[in-house]
């Protein structure tokens, strides 16, 4: 789906309304058995872990890989020494699904994130009984409604769920820390223009606290970008590379960089 430029999280955001309206209302089950992801991260700091996306398509880059059998991909991750597998659920514009997360939650041992747009308490619950154990919320998402990322939030956390509270500027850094969000990314991608750029890990670092963990997403795609952000940050998403990956082992265990800085 095309999408105007600077109107991509307006765009979708207006999709997943539509989306929600057609989904219907689980109640809720207990939560998968794993570890915390914060947890791990925090025990594991010596190391920059990696969070390993199954992704098939995005909006910025289209088609990255239809064929893959995300099952096997899947437990390659968690083989190859993944702290956690993010599982995108968006169908329109990522080309995912929930059944992707239902089968892949089933078929390995540690934690799975539900990668979406997160705006409604029928996702969290649909999430939590498709076998996630960390949900996304996106700071961006709710501009103009931090009480409504509040509600959401506490909600997760009620059920047992972890929460990666995912950030792009100061501002929205803020917002995360005021919920006391222990699990933070920053999104190296901007989602009202889709411009990514490794600097934006960077500029937030001065603001860091040393209780949380941090994630940073986008725009990693081999060694040389890990290093730069390893000092500083607990992990990295990383989706693109690792699906495109000739030898996926070697490209994962890669990343995995030895940190000088384990105080965050």
């Amino acid at each position: 789906m095309n999408i105007k430029e600077g109107k991509f999280l307006e765009k979708i955001l207006a999709e997943k309304k539509q989306e929600i309206a057609q989904m219907p209302d689980e109640n809720s089950k207990p939560i998968r058995q794993t570890y915390r992801l914060y947890d791990y991260l925090k025990k594991h700091s010596d190391q920059l872990q990696v969070i390993a996306e199954v992704k098939k398509a995005s909006p910025s880059l289209g088609d990255i890989n239809l064929e893959v059998d995300i099952i096997a991909q899947a437990k390659n991750y968690e083989q190859a020494g993944a702290a956690m597998i993010s599982v995108l659920t968006d169908p329109v514009f990522f080309k995912g699904n929930i059944e992707y997360l239902r089968e892949i939650s089933k078929n390995v041992q540690i934690p799975t994130l539900n990668k979406d747009f997160i705006i409604d308490k029928k996702q969290i619950n649909r999430a939590l009984n498709a076998g996630a154990t960390v949900i996304l919320l996106i700071v961006a998402c709710f501009e103009n409604d931090f009480e409504k990322l509040e509600e959401l939030y506490n909600y997760a956390i009620s059920l047992g769920l972890e929460v990666l509270v995912e950030t792009h500027n100061k501002a929205e850094l803020d917002r995360a820390h005021q919920l006391a969000a222990k699990i933070i990314g920053v999104n190296n991608r901007n989602l009202k223009t889709f411009e990514v750029s490794l600097q934006n890990s960077t500029d937030l670092v001065p603001y860091f606290k040393e209780e949380n963990v941090y994630i940073s997403e986008s725009g990693i795609f081999g060694k040389k970008e890990a290093q730069k952000v390893a000092e500083n940050f607990n992990g990295i998403l990383v989706g693109t590379a690792l699906m495109q990956a000739n030898n996926l082992t070697k490209s994962l265990t890669d990343l995995k960089i030895k940190r000088k800085n384990d105080e965050h």
